[in-house]
């Protein structure tokens, strides 16, 4: 038997050498497992790789830079197909001298959902990064506009910090890249992109946040359904609408990064990273920018159209996110495109977490019914490359689909609690006979996350290290804070629908005039409202999230629907900031607060003392019934905190009352009181009797200190 001494390397390299010329070009077979484009380093090789299952020829088009003709056309053998994947090495390529796309040939059949047509320019379903759209605003859009290129990554893996915690301790902190800090006053040197972003880090740090959920980051195309509305021009400003799911936005980077793309926002990654603050993606696997049957090729209808999305038996795209598409999810095919997505920004960028939009479409099978276990949520709650990220559903879709507190969990994945939103808002604006619900939402909605640690199971406690969850007021899609409490009904009409656009189940209250006010007593009660809001939704289990300048007052001018406003309706004005320092003070103590205080956050030891973890009392102490005549209730966090040594005790209590409505508090264990430490009232803090009569629409926090 002879021996083989040369190293795996070297025979890969002796393997890697052209086979034939076409074209004019040096090809040989590639690698069929490697999807997209990479640059091999060996003699200008890069390796092409594509997939479809209808496809009969398949051409590569190599372009130079801005240019829409392709300056070369390569075909793919027919020997470089196997089974469903094309895959070719081309030589003697520089990867920055080019832009890459694909054409592809095939059945036209739109009845059976087939549509393959040469005459398309196709981007790379799995391109790294995608050309044409660095500037903000000056893409063309259309069709065979989309290129790729071939991405190099540089990232130093081995000295980037990762910021472990659990859900419960998260604070998120939901932003649009370049909303945050694209307003004239942000006091940045890069507004509007990762850079700009980075340099608020300071700022989210103070504030105490410890996560930021960011609006969709992958590439996507703002100039998508552009119009012009009374001298406004109106885009796809949120971004919900998917060009490519593993390139980053080009347009949030501060300058070009020909064939690094990526590199600014991994530094941003970086140092949010070192100063402690985790990163959650906002992804739409739910639809894409292609839209129906009127819709733009981009690129999954000219590979797979009937592959990739959900039709009827005509051939037409179902609908359920409610953007003309749906995206085919548990496809076997597409549930592998999703997983590398997923699995690639996990490695490559190191993002903790994923909120995964109308993620109840990813539990529809293929004819668009709902699945009981569908096997793409299960696959991501189980794959080893996920186990420690965060994976966050908002468990509805636009179909009817609404599952929030029956969203198959498997222990991982937690909810946008739609319903603590919804609940607390009626409570808060003085709807005392939603005190029920809200009682419940405020510790982790137990009626919702069952304890059960079954294969699909959650908690609002942290089975598993996740907590079931993700409480908000407040987030992109609706109201500001502020707005909540100054408008009544939406003011969309600048989105030039007529105002017909945007949620009216708003749940808000102008606390006694629409819109801006000088009169200081309705100025004063909305800023109480607010705090109210704020402190109520740190002091409940779950992990909280706000939407970004909720902090400080600031406003979309009662627009709840800026998906198309990019402008100072959706720019933060951080003037806000000064204008507003008090609110702004109050959310960084509440948070600190919460920080400061485990029981708030967890089941703790049993207390010394004997409360229980958590306890909710309608007015007087042990009186758990809250009903729809409750105007006042209080919940008491207590457990033995073994870094302080002592049983550490937090009572919050909330009046939504228009009058004053007295409490008492319960008894303590010898040697503690209650002390006032927060107040929306006014209230001095400090020691506090055990009968408190609290002032109409206020909030309290209190806890138990020795004398």
């Amino acid at each position: 038997m002879g021996q083989n001494n040369q190293s795996p390397d070297i025979v890969e390299m002796d393997m890697l050498r052209p086979r034939e010329s076409v074209a004019g070009y040096a090809v040989c077979p590639g690698n069929y497992e490697q999807n997209g484009s990479q640059a091999l380093g060996y003699g200008g090789a890069v390796n092409f790789t594509i997939h479809s299952s209808g496809a009969t020829a398949v051409e590569l088009l190599l372009f130079h830079r801005h240019e829409q003709e392709p300056y070369a056309v390569i075909p793919f053998p027919k020997n470089y197909h196997v089974g469903d994947v094309w895959s070719m090495v081309v030589f003697g390529l520089d990867i920055t001298k080019f832009e890459y796309a694909y054409r592809v040939d095939g059945p036209w059949d739109p009845d059976k959902g087939l549509l393959f047509d040469r005459r398309h320019v196709l981007l790379d379903i799995y391109a790294k990064a995608v050309t044409g759209q660095r500037i903000w605003g000056e893409h063309q859009g259309g069709d065979g506009v989309y290129h790729a290129r071939v991405v190099r990554h540089s990232f130093d893996h081995f000295d980037h910090p990762q910021a472990e915690m659990p859900m419960e301790d998260l604070i998120i902190y939901e932003l649009h890249v370049r909303g945050f800090t694209m307003g004239a006053n942000s006091g940045v040197r890069c507004p509007g992109t990762f850079a700009g972003l980075r340099e608020k880090i300071p700022y989210l740090k103070w504030l105490g946040i410890t996560a930021v959920e960011l609006m969709p980051i992958f590439e996507f195309d703002e100039m998508m359904a552009l119009r012009n509305y009374e001298g406004n021009l109106l885009m796809d400003y949120w971004g919900y609408n998917t060009v490519s799911y593993f390139a980053p936005n080009s347009a949030y980077a501060s300058c070009g990064e020909y064939n690094r793309e990526g590199s600014e926002l991994h530094d941003l990654i970086r140092d949010l990273h070192e100063a402690g603050i985790q990163v959650i993606l906002d992804v739409v696997f739910n639809h894409t920018a292609e839209g129906n049957e009127d819709g733009s090729f981009i690129n999954f209808k000219g590979f797979d159209n009937n592959v990739y999305y959900m039709l009827d038996p005509e051939g037409h795209y179902y609908n359920f996110s409610g953007c003309g598409n749906t995206v085919n999810c548990n496809h076997p095919v597409v549930q592998e495109m999703i997983v590398e997505c997923l699995h690639y920004w996990r490695i490559n960028y190191h993002i903790d977490g994923f909120r995964f939009d109308l993620a109840s479409i990813l539990g529809r099978n293929e004819d668009g019914s709902p699945m009981e276990h569908p096997p793409l949520l299960q696959r991501l709650a189980k794959d080893p490359l996920l186990s420690d990220v965060k994976l966050i559903a908002e468990a509805w879709d636009a179909g009817g689909m609404y599952q929030v507190g029956s969203f198959p969990a498997w222990g991982h994945w937690a909810e946008w609690n739609g319903k603590y939103r919804d609940d607390m808002r009626d409570f808060l604006k003085g709807d005392y006979w939603a005190a029920p619900e809200a009682a419940k939402r405020m510790i982790g909605s137990p009626d919702l996350y069952s304890s059960d640690p079954s294969e699909q199971g959650r908690s609002p406690h942290g089975y598993l290290g996740y907590n079931s969850s993700v409480n908000f007021i407040t987030c992109h899609d609706g109201f500001t804070l502020y707005d909540l409490y100054a408008y009544n009904e939406k003011h969309n009409e600048v989105n030039g629908w007529n105002n017909t656009d945007g949620a009216n189940d708003n749940r808000s209250w102008n606390c006694g005039t629409e819109g801006p006010t000088l009169d200081p007593k309705i100025a004063a009660l909305r800023l109480q409202m607010m705090k109210n809001a704020m402190a109520v939704l740190m002091m409940s289990r779950g992990t909280p999230m706000f939407y970004a300048g909720d902090e400080f007052c600031n406003t979309q001018f009662g627009n709840n629907n800026g998906y198309c406003q990019d402008n100072e309706i959706s720019w933060l004005n951080w003037n806000y900031c000064d204008r507003n320092r008090a609110m702004l003070e109050f959310t960084r103590d509440v948070i600190a607060f919460r920080k400061a205080h485990d029981c708030i956050r967890r089941d703790l030891a049993p207390a010394r003392c004997g409360f229980p973890n958590m306890s909710v009392h309608a007015g007087t102490p042990w009186n758990a019934l809250v009903t729809k005549e409750t105007k006042a209730f209080y919940v008491v966090y207590a457990g033995y905190d073994e870094k302080l040594g002592e049983d550490d005790i937090v009572c919050v209590a909330i009046n939504v009352f228009w009058e004053p409505v007295e409490i008492t508090l319960p008894d303590l264990p010898d040697g503690r009181s209650w002390h006032l430490v927060v107040s929306t009232g006014g209230e001095e803090t400090g020691m506090a009797w055990k009968r408190v009569s609290m002032r109409p629409r206020t909030t309290a926090i209190l806890t138990a200190e020795k004398y």
